[in-house]
Parts: structure tokens; sequence; C-alpha cells
């Protein structure tokens, strides 16, 4: 924070974050609203809002190392928030209905994910080196303070209004004046303090070149099978949250949202500590995916409200802990020309998997019941874990195997 670029970057980060998460809770209702509260419907919303990022990730990763990331920003800002007024315009004029949600969502999944890749690396050209860590642990401290406030801000205002699609409509609206607020600040960044990349020149093959450099490194590949797990299986909050709060204990909007409340109270907490941290260790992403896949089978088996409350901020600590590490190995483990495509294809294996488990998991919750979206998220990405381990151990000591190349000076032996 003592960078002024970082500070004034920050502030206009948590408006938008704040505007993110009203949107998503307002989303998620209105669905329930227009569908009678089908699981199926959800999934298939948040599936359509992530799937641009598993077929455009690639290329929106190429433009990110190209183009000046801070343009571009303030090209996607817009383009996020053109979708969210036309949404939140008809939920309040009362003519939305469920396609106009999917192909909205869809629309904004577009801008989203030419988005994260820019948004991811343009840190690095914030900051010194040695403050990347810190600067990652605190936007995700900033995504989460928005989380505490979003959601409760969210469910009140829904409730207040009459919980109605009128009622969710003038949320989503409150989302998309929100970008303006990024939008302003990344036109008032000092740029004598900024330490941009050089953009790459044009030439074939370059995605192709991203692709290789990260299936050289199994570092980087074990990092991308624990985050292809935990974000195709596990890290569907806002659907298992809504189903749990709905169909399980019987609550209503208020109680919804203080769930992501609750949640956000340990992601902010994991997110400070791990902003705390100068090195960041691929067994710490282990660790933490392990400990969140326990405590979301945990969560999908508490008896009551309250306990389900309680536990939601051991599932924030635990899986904001695996994702700002995964996050900070990723950025600093990767040459500054290659790190735009190396995001990208960090964030489309880890959000581009969400269109397929997201439709999956919300089927298994219409068939068996909201619990099961939970134990079964936890269970796969508990799996997936432990088997990426497996693999990168098995991975480097074949490398450890394998003689170093011989110098061209020295003698070959008789």
């Amino acid at each position: 924070m003592h960078n002024p670029n970082y500070r004034t970057y920050a502030a206009g980060s948590l408006v938008s974050n704040v505007g993110t998460w009203l949107q998503r809770v307002a989303q998620d209702w209105l669905v329930l609203l227009l569908t009678a509260n089908s699981a199926a419907a959800i999934g298939i919303t948040t599936g359509l809002q992530f799937l641009p990022f598993l077929l455009l990730s690639p290329f929106a990763g190429l433009v990110a190392d190209r183009i000046p990331k801070r343009r571009l920003l303030q090209l996607t800002n817009l383009g996020m928030a053109v979708p969210a007024v036309v949404l939140g315009l008809l939920a309040v004029t009362g003519t939305a209905q469920i396609w106009h949600v999917y192909v909205l969502a869809l629309t904004l999944g577009v801008a989203s994910a030419f988005d994260a890749p820019a948004r991811q690396s343009f840190v690095s050209e914030l900051v010194d080196p040695d403050d990347l860590t810190n600067a990652v642990g605190l936007n995700s401290a900033s995504f989460n303070a928005a989380r505490i406030l979003g959601p409760a801000i969210a469910g009140v205002s829904i409730a207040a209004l009459g919980s109605g699609v009128t009622a969710t409509g003038w949320v989503i609206l409150a989302n998309g004046l929100s970008y303006l607020a990024p939008i302003l600040t990344l036109r008032h960044l000092d740029a004598r303090l900024l330490h941009p990349s050089d953009p790459v020149p044009r030439s074939p093959g370059q995605i192709r070149e991203g692709v290789a450099y990260v299936r050289s490194r199994p570092d980087l590949m074990l990092i991308l099978g624990i985050v292809f797990f935990a974000g195709t299986f596990g890290l569907n909050f806002q659907m298992t949250s809504a189903l749990m709060a709905t169909q399980v204990f019987d609550k209503g909007a208020t109680e919804y949202g203080l769930l992501g409340t609750f949640m956000a109270v340990g992601s902010l907490t994991g997110a400070l500590v791990a902003a705390r941290r100068v090195r960041v260790r691929h067994r710490l992403v282990i660790g933490a995916a392990v400990a969140f896949a326990l405590v979301e089978v945990a969560a999908g088996l508490a008896p009551s409200y309250l306990v389900f409350a309680l536990l939601c901020p051991l599932l924030g600590v635990s899986a904001l802990t695996m994702i700002t590490a995964a996050n900070a190995f990723m950025q600093l483990h990767t040459e500054a020309g290659m790190r735009g495509r190396v995001m990208a294809l960090y964030l489309m294996i880890f959000m581009g998997g969400t269109p397929l488990g997201s439709p999956l998991i919300g089927a298994l919750g219409e068939a068996f019941g909201a619990r099961w979206t939970l134990i079964l998220g936890g269970l796969l990405t508990l799996a997936g874990t432990l088997g990426a381990s497996a693999w990168y151990v098995v991975a480097a000591r074949r490398r450890a195997a394998v003689p170093a190349p011989r110098r061209l000076e020295e003698p070959v032996p008789a």
C-alpha cells in the first residue's frame, strides 16, 4: 500500500468487487425466482458465464501479452458493465426471462475472459517484484472484503425491496455502475511509476509456445491439476449455498446472503495471511486443497443452518489460501514475456472447468439433494489433489534420473 498506483488501483477494484458480489447473489436469486428454485438452472447460468474462460483464454492471454494491459482493462470493464446494465433493466421492468439471463451471463463471461489474464498479470506492472506476493494477497483480501459486504448488502437489499424480480434488478444495476470505478482509477494511474512489460511482437505459434512452456514445467502442471479439480467440482459456493439455504434449511434471501458473508470472513483472513508471505511453495497449495476438500465434505453433512454457517469461514480460509498461493506461485515462477499466456492457461483450467462441473453438480443436486453438491465436490477435489501430487512425485523422480546434458568442453570417457 506504500505504492500510490497500487492504492489507486485497489480502491477502484474494491468498488467493482463489491458490485460483482452484488450481482452474483442477485443473479442466482433471480434464476431461482424465474425457474421455481431449479438447481439445474443455476448450474447452467454459472456454466455459461464461465464457458468463455474455457474457449477463449489462450487467445485472451496472447492479447494481454500484445496490448498494453492498462488500456485493455479499461475496455474489458466497459464490456462487463453493458450486460449487467441490460439484465438489471430487464429485471426492473419485469420483462426478464430465463433465456435473457443465460445470454447475458455468456456475454459477461466473454468480457471477463479477456479481463482476467490482463488483470492478473497487470499486478506485476504495478509493483516491484519483491512486493508481488503481497500485492496478490492484498488483491484477494480486497475481493473477499467485498465478498463480506456484497452478499450481505445484496441479501438485505433484495429483502427490503420485496424479494421479487424487480428487487434483483436494482441490485444488478448497481453492479453495472460499479464498473465506472476501475475505469476511472486506471485513467488516473501515474505512468512514470508503472513497470510495463514490452508487448510481445506478432509471430506464428505463440499460443502453442505458451502451452509448451507450461507442459515442460512439472511444478506448474501440478498447480494446474489441483486448481482444475477444485475449480470444476469444489468451488461452486454460489450454487451450493443457495441450494443449502433454500432447499435444506428453508431460509430466505437474507440468510442466503449472510452465508456468503460468513464464508468471506474466512476468505479475508486467508487472503491477509497469504499477503504476509514472501515465498510460496507448492506444498502449501497441496495442503490447503486437502483441507478445503475435507471441510467441504463436512459442510455437506452439517445438521443445521448454524453448523453450516460456522463451517463457512473454514471453507473460506482453506479455499483462499489455496487460490492465493496457486496464483502467486504461477506468477512468481513464470518468465515475464510468458506471464499473460501462462495466467490465461491458469484461468482457463481454474475457471474454465466450471462450465463442465457446475451443470453436473447442479444436476446431481437436483436428483439426490443439495447436500451431495458439497459432498461430491469435496471428494472429487480431494481425489484430484492427491492424484496430481502423486503424478508430480513420479515426474520429479523421472527428471532427476535423467542425466544432465554433457558440456562440450568435457572429455568423453574412454
